[in-house]
Order: structure tokens, then C-alpha cells, then sequence
């Protein structure tokens, strides 16, 4: 089976789901988003007419993994205010950022009840998950850099429930990585510069119904 075939054949739920960037991505490599998390009204509605099948679920703090219909991949992008070096930088112990927990609560909920169905190895569902945030996240935390190697931790803990990641050294984090292990479990990561998708230069905004483009130095970028 190829990639395409590979990608076509998944199911995806979106966390902090937004306006359906993660599942506008999704289905442009076939990728079908099931249910989706948001409670903001605007952008639900938005997705309620990009995406009339994807299940809206609501407030992720009230959900239960054991409950949602099972995906192969969790995505989501947390609120990055607590992390963005433009706040206060509350970090995970954040009442927004640390929403972050429960994205892993939601796939490790998820998975237990697909062993509770005698699910074994691979098919234990979620297989994959994502997540997005901003370059401030390297350095949120007390030591600096504390947040972003518990977030590695966090996910590494749904394979290997005692594992622990160790603090870079010396400081700082990489803008990319990997973590493998034993052949059966991987994560990576990647920082992107937003000026490759022209996301400082192509800054947009309505008005009177017509979408306008603004020059990009009255473009605002906050990491």
C-alpha cells in the first residue's frame, strides 16, 4: 500500500480544532476528521460548512477518550498564550497552555479502552498524534526550557508510562529533533519559519464583506 493509499484509509479527531486547519490538511491527502473539539462559536461555524460530516464534541475538558469513536490519529494545537514569549509566560501551569494535558489524557484514554476491546500492537488507536504551538514553547518553563521536555515526556509516557526525558544539554532545544525507541516508538519534531508559507507577508483582513490585503509592515508576528 502506498503512502497516498496509506493516508486515504485513516480517520483523524481535532483537538482545539479552531477554523479546521489540521483537518483542511488532513483531507487534501484523504485523511477523513471524524470529531472535532472547539468551543469558540464563530470558527465552529465555519467548520460546520467546510466539514458538514465532522462531528463537533464540544469542550475538551469535559470529554472521555473512552467515549469518543476511535481515530487513527489525535491532533490539536493547544493555546500557545501561556507559552508566546508576547504573555506572561505562565506556561503549562497555565489555565490555557496547560490544556495541553488534556490532549495526552484524551489519547491515553482512548487507548486503554482499545486494549479494553482486546486490541493489540498496532492497532491500538490513536497510532499518531500532533501537536502545534509556538517557538516559544522552547523556552517556557522554569528552568528555561522546562515546558517543551515535558511536553516530550507527556508523549513519550502513552508508550512507556515511566519514561522520562532529560533536560537538554547544554540549553538550548533544537528547532528540530527525534526520540526513537526500540524500533516500535518515535517522535520529532520541527520549527517552521511562518515566512516560508508567506504567513508575515500575505497578512489579510475583511472588510465590508471584502478581503483586503494589508502591506507586511503593519503585519504584527508574535511567537
Amino acid at each position: 500500500m502506498s503512502n497516498v493509499e496509506l493516508a486515504a484509509a485513516m480517520t483523524m479527531g481535532s483537538l482545539f480544532d479552531g477554523i479546521g486547519g489540521f483537518p483542511l490538511g488532513a483531507a487534501r491527502y484523504g485523511i477523513k476528521t471524524i470529531w472535532a473539539s472547539e468551543i469558540e462559536p464563530f470558527p465552529m461555524e465555519v467548520t460546520k460548512r467546510r466539514f458538514p460530516s465532522m462531528v463537533h464534541k464540544g469542550d475538551i475538558t469535559k470529554l472521555s477518550g473512552k467515549l469518543l469513536f476511535p481515530v487513527d490519529i489525535i491532533c490539536g494545537g493547544s493555546p500557545c498564550q501561556d507559552l508566546s514569549v508576547a504573555g506572561a509566560r505562565a506556561g503549562l501551569s497555565g489555565a490555557r497552555s496547560g490544556l495541553f494535558m488534556e490532549q495526552i489524557r484524551i489519547i491515553k484514554e482512548m487507548r486503554t479502552a482499545e486494549r479494553e476491546r482486546g486490541r493489540t500492537g498496532v492497532q491500538i488507536r490513536p497510532r499518531y498524534m500532533a501537536w502545534e504551538n509556538v517557538p516559544g514553547a522552547f523556552s517556557s518553563g522554569s528552568p528555561k526550557g522546562e515546558d517543551f521536555r515535558i511536553v516530550l515526556e507527556e508523549i513519550l509516557r502513552v508508550y512507556d508510562g515511566s519514561a522520562t526525558i532529560p533536560r537538554p544539554f547544554p540549553y538550548p532545544w533544537h528547532d528540530a529533533g527525534e526520540i526513537r525507541v526500540e524500533g516500535t516508538f518515535s517522535l520529532a519534531w520541527r520549527c517552521l519559519d511562518a515566512q516560508l508559507c508567506e504567513a508575515s507577508h500575505n497578512c489579510a483582513y475583511v472588510q465590508n464583506g471584502i478581503m483586503k490585503r494589508k502591506e507586511p509592515k503593519s503585519c504584527i508576528s508574535r511567537n
